[in-house]
């Protein structure tokens, strides 16, 4: 596979290929922790809330390396930067099952989101740059397969082997198999090829953070990311609790509906390739966020066991395209010439997100019930619907200063 990806007459397809693998890598881990967690708290006897620490480690290697995007791209090359982050991935995995201590785990949480920033951070800027719309939906929709994936072989493990640790060993393996292939394959990436034609504006800026942080649409497009990815995670990570734990829904049960979550997310995102360009962006957000208010509505009554695998595997498919379309609207949002810089912020933006919400729902539901979730959820899908009409109000203006 590896001998005729280096061959192939059409080096774009064959990096799209490998970009599209290196996002079904991305993707694993993410799904593992939400099934694993009751498990693995009760191995390291810490409790419910001690996940916020594993993810604000994981956030502080994640926005680290995604907000220095740039500057590891020029040194490293695209190529060796995702060889290199899937073997920090990887090696970071397998640690979470040998570390006798949880501060041990916390701490290769660190290198985990080391090498999953410089990855999500990476692709997201080259696709951006070198390809449209409809691919930048099918990238993600890549990580959706990813992170259906994680769900499953978690409750597989947990089913056939009683530990959770099974789940992180296939998917660390996976990704050490990912940084030989990429290491093997670095020619694909680091040649030039003429059928990327010629880079889009947006790569030609050179325009300084200190200018980038003062224009007021930018530092919304940061929110919006916040925002979105702390919601997408927080629901992927206290699903399978909230379930087991406030709702007495079977394990198994419980593990299936969590995954139908992904499931659904990742048909979404191919779905929305499809229609992305007819559709338009801006449609496709704002209808993402109205059936994802009206699947958390659907969550809180919860009438009956049915109405949760219904309210989450609809919130999953309501979410799908909203990240993709939001990547891909950035230059509308702030200006051509702000969009690099604000595609690394954004991306470090959705590490903090990914910590800070989950983790203050964690902190929510051990201090009052974990049927606190599903309200919390509410509030910031509406904040986010909010933001984003904000967001998309001044963009006009914001173009027509940025083109001077």
């Amino acid at each position: 596979m590896v001998a005729l990806l280096r061959r192939a007459r059409h080096p774009r397809l064959a990096l799209i290929a490998l970009a599209f693998v290196a996002f079904v890598g991305l993707g694993m881990p993410d799904g593992l922790l939400g099934v694993g967690w009751p498990s693995l708290r009760a191995d390291f006897a810490v409790p419910l809330d001690a996940l916020g620490w594993l993810l604000a480690a994981g956030v502080v290697g994640y926005t680290t390396s995604s907000f220095l995007n740039g500057v590891l791209l020029a040194r490293l090359g695209v190529g060796r930067m995702l060889a290199l982050s899937c073997l920090l991935t990887g090696l970071a995995l397998v640690g979470y099952t040998v570390a006798p201590q949880w501060w041990m785990v916390v701490a290769l949480g660190v290198v985990a989101g080391l090498g999953a920033g410089a990855i999500d951070a990476g692709l997201n800027t080259y696709v951006a740059a070198y390809f449209g719309a409809r691919l930048m939906q099918w990238l993600h929709a890549s990580w959706g397969v990813g992170i259906t994936i994680g769900p499953l072989l978690m409750t597989a493990g947990l089913a056939l082997w009683q530990s959770w640790r099974v789940g992180y060993w296939v998917v660390g393996g996976f990704q050490l198999a990912l940084a030989v292939g990429f290491f093997v394959t670095l020619s694909l990436w680091e040649r030039p090829t003429p059928a990327f034609g010629e880079q889009k504006r947006l790569t030609d800026y050179q325009t300084s953070f200190g200018l980038t942080l003062r224009q007021p649409a930018v530092w919304l497009s940061i929110t919006l990311f916040l925002l979105y990815v702390g919601a997408e995670t927080a629901l992927g990570v206290w699903a399978y609790t909230l379930l087991t734990e406030a709702r007495r829904v079977e394990p198994a049960l419980a593990g299936v509906v969590t995954g139908s979550y992904w499931l659904m997310f990742t048909i979404g995102r191919i779905a929305a390739g499809v229609v992305a360009v007819r559709v338009g962006s801006d449609r496709l957000v704002r209808g993402g966020l109205i059936g994802a208010l009206l699947g958390t509505g659907l969550l809180i009554w919860n009438p009956a066991v049915f109405a949760n695998v219904l309210a989450i595997a609809l919130i999953g498919l309501a979410i799908a395209p909203i990240f993709p379309a939001l990547m891909s609207g950035t230059a509308a949002r702030v200006g051509d010439r702000f969009a690099a810089n604000t595609i690394g912020m954004q991306m470090a933006a959705t590490g903090a997100g990914m910590a800070l919400i989950p983790a203050g729902m964690g902190v929510l539901a051990s201090r009052m019930s974990l049927e606190i979730i599903p309200f919390a959820l509410l509030v910031v899908y509406a904040a986010l619907l909010g933001c984003y009409l904000l967001a998309v109000r001044p963009s006009k203006v914001i173009l027509v200063r940025s083109s001077k």
